[in-house]
């Protein structure tokens, strides 16, 4: 290897360093610049590419981040993820889609939080990255995303009544939803899934603002 390219490859692992850091602190428009610098500089990375995948899927811009999907696909045609993430994209639903989709409707839930709750799903296929994914049955997991999806909404529900509701166990239940929850990093209104007409955290975000501007004219000499 020449010695630009031996610098190249040092610069990308740096940038993509610093693009895995800035997406743990919520730095998404950090981190994604930061992961595309990686992947300019070194292509064949295929972690590189997954990684930027993963931050574009939680700034929402899920073309951008099939586009790095494919060109994963492309450096890793045989990894065991790669039938994964081929399902992503399918013009069809997958079983998971189809069953939360079928009894979200059941139950009368508004239109924007289904979409809200397949948003979920497709985000976490993209972010367990290389994690295994196992679906034994569809209702396990098609069961966590609505739940969460309707705490995210404060859609008051018991984890007892969605499992009940699905044909499966309270502990499947909660499993699922503490994984969806750590993975995806989920807040109580969380603006990614959030389905209503105000989002409440706005007005906590307006109180900030509003407390620091009155420190500051507390702190004028």
């Amino acid at each position: 290897m020449s010695k630009k390219g031996r610098s190249d490859r040092s610069r990308a692992k740096q940038h993509n360093k610093q693009g895995l850091q800035a997406y743990q602190n919520w730095d998404i428009e950090q981190a994604v610049q930061e992961l595309e610098a990686a992947v300019r500089l070194a292509p064949d990375e295929s972690d590189y590419v997954l990684n930027l995948a993963c931050a574009l899927a939680r700034s929402g811009d899920f073309d951008q981040a099939l586009k790095a999907l494919a060109d994963f696909m492309r450096l890793e045609p045989q990894s065991p993820i790669t039938s994964r993430f081929e399902q992503l994209f399918s013009s069809g639903m997958d079983e998971v889609e189809q069953t939360l989709t079928e009894k979200m409707k059941d139950a009368d839930i508004p239109l924007k939080q289904i979409g809200a709750a397949i948003q979920m799903w497709m985000e976490y296929r993209i972010t367990v990255g290389r994690q295994r994914l196992v679906i034994r049955k569809p209702e396990t997991w098609a069961s966590a995303l609505d739940y969460t999806v309707r705490k995210v909404n404060l859609h008051p529900v018991s984890r007892q009544h969605i499992a009940d509701f699905y044909g499966i166990s309270d502990s499947s239940v909660r499993t699922h939803h503490e994984d969806l929850v750590e993975t995806l990093d989920i807040m109580p209104c969380d603006y990614r899934y959030f389905a209503g007409e105000e989002n409440p955290l706005d007005k906590l975000v307006e109180a900030a603002e509003l407390l620091e501007r009155l420190e500051r004219q507390f702190q004028e000499a």
